[in-house]
């Protein structure tokens, strides 16, 4: 189970059991619900559209869901710790031309893969410093993030594209294939290893969870609430570079412009999964499985030849959707 709370001293008792054992319940179904919906979902297309029942999209369906889940690793974490990240499209953006034009200066590819990652660190460290030590809202203050990175790349590139000329070991390492799988899709799963391993087996994973769960009594206990939720924004600033190092891999260029409402897919995709925009509750596996269903409802309307303008306003109501089931699930849990 993807969970945590801070550590008690006080020995465990039956109702302690029975309460984890209820929390571990409620994941379960809320897992089964969302991989239930995703099967409906495939099922629909797949009757609407002869085209969508084969290998060649379900393999673009996956590659597709690797940038929305990698961002989304990211944004479950912040959520977790109750608050939202709305610069990771900017930051991702940001990566793509910062790769690319390291690449077209002559940098050996890890420098430049190294540079932007730690690009999308810093960004996100900042944002934690706005949250954490400056008391910003996290909605303006990531808002504001959004804002400034974007106009940044905008100004840099003067809001033209940056095509990369040649290196085809950076196409190779992550547009290749891997034993028949495509890397894109082989990175959805490494870096969802990593993040669920650091939130379920890591002191800091459970310390993200205590200070989503209640911050006062979290720091009352000794944990140093600022530097958790600045961690939590790092890393949703390094899965955000890490998106956009693969998404200029698979477009061959950086483009300024790219990243728009990224930042709704992910929260969507993590609120789908299980993610209480509350705090305190999330996991990778369920923000997986909300990544898919964001990719499968996409790849769907786009096979019916649902325009673009229309896909935004579904994938909008998506997200009110999921953040109302959110509401309903906080609210069932307190009547509980």
């Amino acid at each position: 189970m993807d969970n945590g709370e801070s550590i008690n001293t006080k020995p465990i008792t039956m109702k302690d059991l029975m309460g984890k054992a209820n929390k571990l319940n409620n994941d379960t179904k809320q897992k089964l619900t969302v991989a239930l919906a995703l099967v409906i979902l495939c099922i629909f297309f797949s009757l609407s559209s002869e085209y969508f029942f084969n290998i060649d999209n379900f393999t673009t369906i996956a590659i597709q869901t690797a940038i929305t889940a990698i961002t989304a690793y990211g944004m479950t974490y912040v959520i977790i710790s109750k608050a939202v990240d709305l610069s990771i499209g900017s930051t991702l953006a940001l990566s793509t031309v910062i790769v690319a034009m390291m690449l077209n200066a002559g940098a050996p590819l890890p420098v430049a893969i190294v540079v932007t990652m730690l690009s999308g660190c810093m960004i996100g460290a900042i944002n934690g410093v706005f949250v954490s030590k400056m008391k910003l809202p996290p909605f303006v203050a990531t808002l504001g993030s959004q804002m400034a990175i974007r106009g940044f790349v905008m100004v840099v590139t003067d809001a033209r594209p940056v095509y990369i000329t040649g290196n085809k070991s950076f196409q190779m390492i992550f547009q290749g294939k891997l034993f028949g799988i495509p890397l894109p899709v082989v990175y959805l799963v490494v870096f969802g290893i990593i993040s669920s391993f650091i939130l379920r087996k890591m002191v800091v994973g459970r310390q993200i969870f205590a200070v989503g769960s209640n911050e006062e009594a979290a720091r009352l206990s000794g944990i140093k609430t600022d530097n958790i939720r600045i961690f939590a924004y790092l890393f949703s600033g390094l899965m955000a570079a890490i998106a956009g190092i693969i998404m200029t891999a698979r477009i061959n260029s950086g483009q300024p412009t790219i990243g728009v409402a990224y930042e709704a897919n992910a929260i969507a995709a993590a609120v789908i999964g299980g993610a209480s925009m509350a705090g305190g509750h999330g996991s990778i596996s369920g923000t997986i499985l909300g990544a898919f269903i964001m990719s499968v409802l996409m790849s769907g309307l786009n096979l019916l030849n649902v325009s673009q303008n229309w896909q935004l306003f579904a994938t909008g109501l998506v997200m009110i959707f999921a953040v109302y089931l959110d509401k309903i699930r906080r609210e069932r849990g307190t009547k509980k």
